[in-house]
């Protein structure tokens, strides 16, 4: 049983954000008993998909990326799942390095392609014989 609810951050570039809606619905009971923040454009497509409040911060180019980090110093977030993408760089890759410089620096726990999210989030370990990690195919 389940007694506190967390602020779990959610955070997808570009190509990753379906990646992100999908794992978000094979999570969505799991998801409802927790407080949601995103940064702008994922977070309505995530409020959308799941019916369940967002709160959405800037888009990631234009701040939110950094606000989040804030909400990292100020130790407002439980847990971050962001779906980067290595292969495509955005212009605000700096902003980027930063907030994941932050989860290390307060120890946040971060999750940053589904296989993490999964093994952090659905009760999975590696020792598992039903764990299973998709292999991306380029």
């Amino acid at each position: 049983m389940r007694v506190t609810s967390r602020t779990i951050g959610l955070v997808a570039h570009d190509h990753k954000k379906q990646d992100l809606i999908d794992w978000a619905l094979s999570r969505r009971d799991w998801l409802a008993g927790h407080r949601l923040v995103a940064t702008g454009t994922t977070g309505g497509l995530l409020a959308d998909a799941l019916g369940q409040a967002v709160h959405r911060y800037n888009s990631g180019p234009l701040g939110g990326d950094q606000q989040i980090g804030a909400l990292i110093s100020e130790g407002g977030l439980d847990a971050l799942v962001f779906f980067w993408d290595p292969l495509y760089p955005a212009p605000h890759d700096p902003d980027v390095k930063a907030l994941l410089r932050l989860c290390s620096v307060w120890n946040v726990p971060v999750a940053c392609n589904r296989a993490s999210a999964d093994l952090m989030f659905g009760g999975q370990s590696l020792d598992s014989d039903t764990y299973h990690r998709d292999i991306p195919v380029y």
